[in-house]
């Protein structure tokens, strides 16, 4: 079943299910922890957004730079390194400026590390394979985005509303990742690929120079970065409807649950059947499931809303850098893709930021029925843009 998956594709999914056990502990709680020590909507898209912000330029530098030098592994330790050592900070500190310091370092890892990890598994794999090759880590990595939130859930079940303590814990799983990052090895740049040159301010500008498919792609995926806030919102409108902090917790594992079951076989058929024709439909089901949390104030209609959401990200996580990585050359990897992630982590800013406003104007139901109808309309531009172009990687 997993004869496309090499030793390396295995050791960089093993690194991501530990990590995300860490982070994927906190991120369902953290929401409710701020609210607890009296900290609203608008501050939680502002920090998600300045997070996101700082992170984005971090990668695009980051991901220019892992093509300069041809090296991924140091940049892949450093970003989990620095990730793992911002997260208790949260806890132990209930300022908003130490809270929104500690964010900003774990994106800023996550900064460092996201361009060269996904050139390294494109490196890994061929044409034929990638979307498989993407879905298998994007699977992994979820596990650990279910065992994560459920050790909070089942430690909150015992110690009610100890938010603190969750802090410290994940530093354990987020270590055994650190020590996995050792066993990797950067490959040698084979001969036919030649360097670009770079200096100075030329690491934030590869959109001059990249290839006319990709930014015809680019365009309404940097649309929709506008308008997808964060997936806290999302936790708060379960809270907002009456779900206590475990349902909620729940609601995620359930959500984490689809996306770790869907995205290697959804990668394999991507891999078949055609990446963008599952992208497009992962999309209409993320609008699907903002209508839900747009409309719906049932326990159950929040669960398939949820369901949905998990679905969303198993066919568009992965195939959305299998695309990217197969538009541009195979030396331009990393800054492809930390072009793409930065841009995405601006796009966060601003939708965050506003999302936080919007709620706050005009209710979590107006904000979730916009978001919906743009993503519909989004869609229909991606196909229009896919028949003019033909794109079809």
């Amino acid at each position: 079943m997993f004869k496309q998956i090499t030793r390396t594709v295995w050791f960089i999914s093993l690194i991501s299910l530990f990590n995300d056990c860490s982070s994927e502990m906190l991120y369902p709680i953290f929401p409710l922890y701020l609210a607890q020590i009296g900290y609203g909507t608008v501050f939680i898209g502002f920090m998600e957004g300045v997070a996101e912000c700082v992170a984005g330029l971090t990668k695009i530098y980051t991901g220019s730079l892992s093509d300069k030098f041809q090296k991924r592994l140091p940049f892949i330790q450093v970003g989990y390194a620095l990730s793992i050592l911002s997260k208790p900070i949260i806890g132990l500190l209930q300022y908003a400026f130490p809270i929104l310091l500690s964010r900003t370092s774990d994106r800023i890892g996550k900064g460092i590390r996201s361009g060269a990890r996904d050139a390294m598994l494109g490196d890994e794999s061929t044409y034929e394979n990638r979307a498989e090759v993407f879905g298998f880590h994007r699977s992994m990595d979820t596990i650990g985005a279910i065992i994560g939130p459920l050790i909070a859930m089942l430690y909150l079940h015992f110690h009610p509303d100890d938010y603190k303590t969750i802090f410290l814990i994940t530093i354990v799983p987020g270590i055994f990742a650190l020590v996995i990052t050792f066993l990797l090895k950067d490959k040698k740049m084979e001969s036919t690929q030649v360097k670009t040159s770079y200096t100075g301010f030329s690491h934030f500008t590869y959109l001059k120079r990249a290839p006319k498919a990709y930014i015809i792609f680019l365009i309404p995926l940097l649309i929709f970065s506008l308008i997808n806030s964060s997936d806290m919102f999302l936790l708060l409108r379960a809270k907002e409807i009456g779900f206590s902090t475990d349902k909620t917790i729940f609601l995620y594992l359930l959500f984490n649950i689809a996306f770790a079951l869907f995205a290697y076989p959804i990668g394999k058929l991507a891999d078949k059947f055609g990446r963008m024709r599952m992208l497009k439909f992962g999309l209409c089901l993320y609008a699907i499931a903002y209508f839900i949390f747009a409309s719906a104030d049932t326990y159950w209609a929040i669960v398939v809303g949820f369901i949905l959401y998990g679905l969303y990200y198993a066919f568009t996580q992965g195939i959305i850098k299998t695309i990217f990585i197969s538009l541009v050359p195979a030396n331009e990897k990393a800054s492809a893709i930390g072009l793409y992630e930065g841009i995405n982590s601006f796009g966060l800013l601003f939708a965050s930021f506003f999302a936080g406003i919007i709620w706050n104007w005009q209710g979590s139901n107006f904000l979730f029925f916009t978001t919906a109808s743009i993503c519909f309309l989004i869609v229909l531009c991606m196909q229009i843009l896919n028949k003019k172009f033909s794109i079809k990687k």
